[in-house]
């Protein structure tokens, strides 16, 4: 769900399961990417997956790393990382979002060949792109509370609006 000259495009990491079989990003009950993109203040009330085209509106996007769905994400090999970086830089390059915000360090780190890359803002642009990291809202990153994750997307959400 890409259109031209976004204010956020947001990158998961991968289709899980449930994803592929509605075709509704971060679909899988538990994940919290909507209730956070709400907390933080990108969208006006809480959106339910199968209410993604209505970012558009907002000036929002979402797409993936990799295309294939898996179960989980440690499923992805290497290689599906590193293609994924080089289809999702054409991506960006072509759509032209003011950023790019993907959603897990990890995933981060291995489409892109920064292993030191943490959470937040990025030196790296692609075209006129600014990139920033957030934390990925899986249910299984317990490292992150809903809170803290959504404090996190609203500092993208003031530096977008900026």
């Amino acid at each position: 769900m890409v259109a031209d000259g976004l204010q956020v495009l947001f990158c998961g990491i991968n289709p899980g399961l449930m994803t592929a079989a509605t075709g509704h990003h971060f679909a899988r009950p538990g994940n919290r990417f909507w209730p956070v993109l709400h907390l933080s203040g990108f969208t006006p009330r809480l959106m339910k997956p199968a209410e993604q085209r209505e970012l558009l509106s907002y000036g929002l996007g979402i797409t993936n790393v990799v295309a294939r769905a898996t179960a989980r994400a440690d499923e992805l090999t290497a290689e599906e990382y590193v293609e994924g970086g080089l289809l999702l830089t054409a991506k960006v390059t072509r759509w032209q979002p003011r950023w790019l915000a993907v959603v897990g360090v990890t995933a981060y780190r291995a489409a892109f060949g920064d292993r030191t890359a943490r959470v937040g803002p990025q030196e790296r642009t692609i075209g006129d792109a600014r990139v920033w990291v957030l934390p990925n809202p899986s249910g299984l990153n317990a490292h992150w509370t809903a809170a803290t994750m959504a404090e996190e997307f609203a500092r993208l959400r003031e530096a977008a609006q900026a």
